[in-house]
Order: C-alpha cells, then structure tokens, then sequence
C-alpha cells in the first residue's frame, strides 16, 4: 500500500519532535548541579533560616554538592551552631568557599565544612566572641566556643591549636602568631598550615578544584521572608524598632484617643517580636506576655497613683522584650539603649507638637499672665454643684464647659471620658474638682 508524501511528512515531524523531546531529557539527566549558598554579612538568625531553606532546595535539584561562599566579619554564635548542625545532616559534600573573609563565626562555619578552599587575599580566624561588641564573654563562654573551634578542625584532620589561637589571645605558636595576639590566617598561611585544601581564582577554577569542572553553578537566593528576619533581628535594627515602638507608646499615653502614634508603635513591635517569633528565637507566648504588660499598664494609666497594675506591666514587659532577643544580655542592652533614645525622642516631639499648637486637646491650655491681660478668679465656689460637659478626657486632670465656658478641672481619682457630664464637686483654691454624674445616679 503506497504511502502519501503528507503522510511522510507527519511522521518525520513526530519521529523529529520525540527525538528532540528524548534529547532534552536525556541532557537535564546527565546535568550536574552544585548548590550556592551566600553568607555575607553578619551571621544570624536570618542567615540560619536562609541556609535550612537552601539545603532543602539543594536536595530538590539534586545537587552534588552545596558550597558556602563566605564573606562575613561574624555574628550570632547559636545562629552558627544551627547552621553547623544543618550542614551535618546534610549528605552531599559542602565545600566552603572564603571570598574574601571568614571570620569568627565565619571561621567556624568553614571549619564544618568538608574543605575549605580561598582566593588569593582572604582571611580566615579572629573567633573570640563578645556580648554585642562590649567586651568578652566570661570564661565559661569562652572555654567552650574554644573547645567548639577546635573540635570542627580536629574532626577534618587540621591542627586543633590553631583553632584555639583564633579565640584565645594568650595561645601563642611559633611562626605563627605571638601571645596576646588573636590568630588570623591568610590564604597562604591557611594552605601551609592545612586550614585550606587550595587557592582559587574563581568559580571556574574552584570546581575544577572540586572535581566538578562540568557542574552548573547554582546560587539559591534569600527569600523575602528572610530578608526581613535577618533585618528585624539585628541589635541595631531591633534597638531602634524598641525605640519607635516604646516612644510612640509614650505619646500616645500622654494623648487622647488612638491615632498615628499608636499605629507606629504597634508596628515597631510587631516587626520586632515577629521577627524574633520567625527566627525561632522566642515562642509566641512571648508576645502573649508583651500585649499583657501593655493592658496592664493601661489600666494604671486611667488610675491615680502607681501601684500593683502598672509595677506588673512594667515587669511584664521588660521581661518580654528581653526574652524575645537572641540572648539575656543582648536584649537588655537593646532595651537600655532603645528606652534612653525613646525618652529623648518623646521629650523633643512633645516639644515639637505643643509649639505648633497639635497637643492644644490634651494640655491644660488656660494661662494667666498681667501682660495679657488675664486675672486669677478670686473664687470660684459659685462653681459647686454645677453640671458640665468634659471636652478632653479627665486622666485626672482636663477641661469641661460649664455654663458655656472652659475650664480646667480635675477628676476625683477616676477617669473620665470625653463627652461625659460632669458635677463639680469641690473647689480646692484654684483647683476645680469633679466627679462623673454617672457615679449620682449609680447611687441614686
């Protein structure tokens, strides 16, 4: 049976279209990927969200290994730890590629890596830790972030002294480093004392180094996601979220109703405990605890005096903020720090508002001067008895119209609302005291 030439043509173009398809495929198989994983800057929890994501996405490429690409002064030792303890579970081989410093924290994670290769003029050590760059740590911290350093290089086979050198100053090695003097090895130093397996150029030469000369060079990107976590997570970034959110805190105590200032500061320290929250730094009671000690200092602020409510949101607080930050020590110094430079701000936007005239609602704006011709009243015991309305909210002191004129009372202890009806109870010289006319008529 003759075949048509359009028949001809049909099945050429499959017979083409499966062999291109079956070509395609065979390609991706026989691909070979290698997983980049960029830690730059500071090492913290950010970092270490943004490395479990990696090495997750590493393993559905099906890489053939994962390389570090280090450029970082160091960071958060527990960040390091987690990282180091992801890298362990991790089967493929990780590479550690210094470009161009590894240091502290940096160190150590290059240390847990399989090898370690660097470019010329890279520096790997300097791993003495510090309490948010105050000074060192005491000598159990430092004992064992020593022991840390030095049990990653004995596991690959280097040297454990020269780990210790890097965290200790009075280790001292000769030809190497004197005492008194924190380690740092370059390149060429680190290659001589077996701290790396090679000095590369690039990435080319750095896989050919590896024996993956053929592999596609893969960086897995940060998500936003950790982006904003190793934003809201850093001491100075959270220290001035602590300081928006505490002082617009402060002013919107010191006015009435909820507005701007409220909006901000909920904002602040939503960054701040959410990021905390995400890096997995703090539990959500934290934040539990936080909104707790803010209701109960409300409470205390429609009260007279200072006593339980307000010490224990206070407390509550305080206790929150500095549990959420990644150490004791480091959230209180970012609550020490925040609390200062709130106070300062609220102090010069107090300022700033009441000269042109925003705060006029909140403050007692009745002034008595000669030259303005103003005359204290001599008495104003007429004033006993009489109902008024209060057009500021009385926390206790305020202003209410009575018989069509303002005037600047204060409350008997309680608060009261704006728009409430009032009764002056008493005049006390010039002070006006009132009592809601809810509390007659609750008696009543």
């Amino acid at each position: 049976m003759a075949i048509s030439k359009r028949s001809l043509l049909w099945l050429a173009c499959l017979f083409s279209g499966l062999f291109i398809f079956m070509s395609s495929n065979s390609g991706e198989a026989d691909s070979i990927n290698v997983a980049v994983i960029e830690i730059s800057g500071t090492i913290d929890p950010g970092t270490s969200n943004y490395v479990n994501f990696a090495l997750e996405e590493a393993k559905e490429i099906d890489a053939k290994a994962v390389i570090l690409e280090l450029d970082t002064p160091g960071g958060f030792i527990r960040s390091a730890e987690e990282i180091r303890r992801s890298i362990d579970d991790f089967s493929p081989p990780v590479y550690a590629f210094v470009r161009p410093s590894a240091i502290s924290a940096g160190a150590y994670l290059a240390l847990a890596a399989d090898e370690i290769y660097m470019v010329p003029g890279s520096t790997i050590g300097a791993a003495e830790p510090s309490y948010l760059g105050l000074g060192e740590v005491d000598e159990k911290m430092l004992s064992f972030w020593e022991k840390e350093m030095a049990s990653m290089a004995e596991r690959r086979g280097r040297d454990p002294r020269i780990a210790s050198a890097m965290v200790r100053r009075d280790i001292a090695i000769e030809g190497l480093v004197e005492e008194g003097v924190l380690l740092t090895l370059t390149a060429g130093e680190a290659l001589e004392f077996g701290y790396s397996e090679g000095i590369v150029n690039d990435q080319d030469s750095f896989l050919e180094a590896i024996g993956l000369e053929n592999a596609q060079w893969r960086i897995i990107d940060q998500r936003p996601a950790d982006i904003l976590v190793r934003w809201t997570t850093n001491p100075v970034i959270g220290t001035i979220l602590l300081m928006i959110g505490l002082g617009g805190l402060a002013l919107e105590v010191i006015s009435a109703g909820f507005g701007a200032a409220g909006v901000i500061s909920l904002t602040a320290f939503a960054l701040y405990f959410g990021g905390n929250i995400a890096a997995g730094m703090a539990e959500y009671w934290v934040l539990i605890l936080f909104a707790f000690g803010i209701g109960l200092m409300l409470v205390e602020a429609i009260m007279p005096g200072f006593g339980f409510f307000g010490l224990a949101g206070l407390t509550a607080t305080i206790v929150s903020i500095v549990l959420a930050a990644v150490s004791v020590q480091t959230g209180m110094v970012m609550l020490f720090v925040s609390i200062v430079l709130a106070a300062v701000f609220s102090v010069f936007a107090f300022r700033f508002f009441a000269r042109r005239g925003a705060l006029r609602h909140i403050i007692l704006s009745e002034e008595e001067t000669a030259d303005l011709g103003y005359v204290a009243p001599l008495d104003q015991k007429d004033l006993i008895g009489k109902k008024g309305k209060a057009i500021t909210s009385l926390r206790p002191s305020g202003a209410v119209e009575i018989d069509g004129k303002r005037v600047d009372v204060v409350s008997d202890g309680g608060y009261i609302a704006n728009g409430e009806t009032v009764i002056v109870d008493r005049v006390e010289g010039v002070r006006v005291i009132v009592h809601s006319f809810k509390d007659d008529r609750k008696e009543s």
